[in-house]
């Protein structure tokens, strides 16, 4: 037998040795079940214990939620769907709006003043989603940029109402159920932001792993063959739109009532600018990655800022370069890759 037939062998007597570990590691696609990982609920407790642990920073882990919640609307349409938006400030503006004129004229109720901003936002964006469907993603990109910039300038111009540049002030939100104060120590704002961020993400959790939210992972990889199954795809994009200008007007409800101001900022595109940096920092399409992206965003900022108030932004740069280049699918995808190559290993020994 010649040298070149044995290697030959040799190639055909590793590769069949190769192929029942290779079928071994391959594992058939699962469908969400709705069950809970252990981890999950060591993540909801975190912000129980933050409550013992850091009592000086309640203040800034209820914003820390409040911008979680954001950052898991825009997670809904992005990371889900594929729709790009660089307008999603738009929905958070306009719920902050709602219930921070609410709060002036006379009408401080905080659960009612919450539900008003989500179906304002909501509204808006039913009716806006009809204009964002219909292209692609430089046309989404820069519709939702125009319609963010426009409600900017109006908010603007229409300072007799929202307060213009200086904002809107005089806000006089009740007693949260009637019974628990506002304080500046920040606990009931805390103990709201906490209950809203965490019935909304469970309707999130439970509508993203439902054949709707199937379907609109089938319409992000392959959106033009989803009609092929009689799946309208225009209808559940303009739905997903809808519901993700709901919760970001839930959002910045809850941060007008919590704050008890609302600035001309929070329609900016910076702040569309830097949701987006969240959710890349911490993955898409996993609703915890939009969860874990703005809390490391914001500790960042927070922390960064406090050593080097001029050129923090270099960093939070630096981190997002690493994020890209080192861990695909932001830090909860690295994550769970680590994990996956951790158990293929152990499986393979």
């Amino acid at each position: 037998m010649s040298v070149l037939s044995k290697a030959a062998l040799s190639k055909v007597e590793v590769a069949g040795d190769a192929a029942p570990r290779a079928a071994a590691v391959v594992r058939p696609p699962r469908l969400p079940d709705g069950r809970w990982h252990p981890l999950e609920i060591v993540f909801w407790l975190l912000p129980v214990a933050s409550w013992f642990l850091f009592p000086q920073y309640l203040v800034l882990t209820s914003q820390i939620m409040i911008v979680g919640l954001f950052a898991l609307s825009l997670d809904l349409i992005l990371g889900y769907a594929g729709i790009v938006s660089l307008g999603h400030a738009a929905f958070f503006g306009l719920g902050a709006y709602t219930a921070g004129l609410l709060a002036v004229h006379g009408w401080g109720e905080p659960v009612t003043g919450l539900l008003a901003g989500a179906v304002v936002a909501g509204l808006f964006g039913w009716i806006v989603s009809f204009l964002v469907v219909r292209g692609q993603d430089l046309t989404r990109l820069m519709v939702t940029l125009g319609i963010g910039l426009m409600l900017f300038e109006a908010a603007n111009k229409a300072s007799w109402l929202t307060g213009g540049v200086d904002g809107l002030s005089g806000m006089m939100v009740s007693n949260l159920l009637g019974t628990f104060e506002f304080d500046l120590e920040g606990k009931t704002g805390f103990v709201y932001s906490y209950v809203v961020l965490f019935l909304v993400f469970l309707v999130l959790r439970r509508l993203v792993n439902s054949p709707f939210g199937l379907g609109l992972r089938g319409i992000r990889e392959g959106g033009r063959r989803m009609p092929a199954i009689g799946a309208d795809v225009n209808s559940r994009l303009r739905a997903i739109f809808t519901v993700g200008a709901v919760v970001a007007g839930i959002a910045g409800a809850l941060l007008a009532q919590t704050t008890q101001f609302v600035g001309l900022d929070m329609l900016g595109f910076p702040r569309s600018a830097e949701l987006l940096i969240m959710l890349v920092l911490g993955g898409t399409g996993r609703l915890y990655g939009a969860l874990i992206g703005a809390a490391v965003f914001m500790i960042a900022q927070d922390k960064i800022a406090g050593i080097n108030p001029t050129y923090w932004q270099f960093w939070i740069g630096l981190l997002l370069v690493c994020i890209v280049m080192f861990a695909k699918g932001g830090i909860v995808g690295g994550f769970a890759n680590m994990l996956e190559r951790m158990r293929e290993r152990k499986e393979n020994k």
